[in-house]
């Protein structure tokens, strides 16, 4: 990292002068060279925005750095990069501590300020804002972290059609001695610079979030499952953390069909993706595994807690007032560590599972 100079607050690639600067200028063209590839070859967002994240640090002196997703009313914590707090906590906890601290828009914070107005904010000193200023600091998210912030520059993810994706914030330039000191004015365009980035990266990967939904139901399609599959059970296995999958197919689906059409058939299907994603967390997915199969993945989520999970849809399914009459549905819950193996091993599981509960009789939930 490039650490500024204590006086001034610059970093020291533009405190000095003639060939290094030009160097380093060429440098951070180069940089952003990269990431422009990077964004339009890398399958994954998460890895682009670590990216972003970690070379808008390398041009600020930031010593930490958030990067906000605008999700609705609220904005979530999509990347932290926070060595103290990591060491402190660990990975793992920081991140489940930040995933609670979701900020509302409608409540005065640095970062909603700059979501809703697009404006570039520099703060030399968190705690000293005035209190007739149009924004305030958020002191929750220091408590949560344990962390101490003093100086901010936040610059908005603007689109094209200039709407706001989120919010790149970087945190405390480090001065010489190793002390926190404002972000020097001229390194607002390169938090800018840094943002835009990110927001052309938030929107190609938006549009390619399009490919993975199923078009009729809404929910994510067999494609984007086991994508998302694979990714999770490697985090699961290197983090040693739980994870439950939730294999479920609706019992008598073809009578309704047979007796209504079609037609009556995809509505049913649309209702029972709305019921699993309305009871389930932001973080898991709900997924069409080929016609009336659909398949929770919970992240983070133990078996035991899966069953439970499982038996409550089961219930609402069963009492949900469906245009063409009753419906229920049959479970099978496999989890990780509880069902060791691989991706195929982790369905295998679940699918005798739910064969199972279809062989005692239906409208049951298998994998006790």
């Amino acid at each position: 990292m490039d650490i500024p100079n204590a006086s001034t607050g610059i970093p020291s690639f533009l405190a000095v002068s003639g060939a290094a600067t030009s160097d380093r200028g060429a440098q951070m063209v180069e940089d952003l060279l990269q990431l422009g590839i990077a964004i339009s070859s890398e399958g994954e967002l998460s890895p682009v925005l670590e990216r972003i994240v970690t070379q808008a640090r390398r041009f600020t002196g930031a010593e930490a750095a958030t990067l906000f997703l605008r999700e609705g009313t609220h904005l979530r914590f999509a990347v932290v990069q926070n060595d103290r707090t990591r060491r402190r906590l660990g990975e793992y906890a920081m991140q489940q501590r930040l995933e609670a601290e979701r900020l509302p828009l409608d409540v005065p914070s640095l970062a909603g300020y700059v979501a809703n107005s697009g404006e570039v904010l520099n703060v030399p000193e968190a705690y000293d804002i005035p209190t007739d200023a149009p924004y305030t600091f958020n002191w929750r998210v220091d408590l949560a972290t344990g962390y101490r912030t003093h100086s901010v520059l936040a610059a908005p993810l603007r689109d094209a059609a200039r709407r706001n994706l989120g919010v790149l914030q970087l945190i405390n330039a480090v001065g010489a001695d190793g002390q926190a000191i404002p972000f020097h004015p001229r390194l607002e365009e390169v938090g800018r610079a840094f943002a835009a980035y990110a927001a052309i990266a938030v929107r190609s990967a938006r549009l390619e979030e399009l490919s993975f939904k199923d078009p009729l139901t809404d929910g994510y399609n067999r494609r984007y499952l086991m994508l998302r599959l694979y990714e999770e059970v490697s985090r699961a296995a290197r983090y040693q953390q739980p994870l439950s999958l939730i294999l479920l197919d609706l019992d008598g689906f073809k009578a309704i069909n047979d007796r209504w059409g079609h037609g009556a058939g995809d509505e049913v299907l649309k209702q029972v993706v709305q019921l699993l994603a309305s009871q389930s967390r932001r973080d898991s997915v709900v997924a069409r595994y080929g016609g009336d199969e659909f398949i929770a993945l919970l992240p983070s989520t133990t078996k035991a807690a899966a069953l439970v999970y499982a038996e409550r849809m089961r219930a609402i399914i069963e009492r949900y007032p469906f245009p063409y009459g009753p419906l229920t549905a049959s479970f099978g819950v496999a989890g990780f560590p509880d069902n060791p193996g691989s991706v195929a091993d982790l369905i295998k599981s679940a699918d005798h599972a739910l064969y199972e509960a279809k062989r005692q009789g239906r409208n049951l939930v298998g994998g006790l």
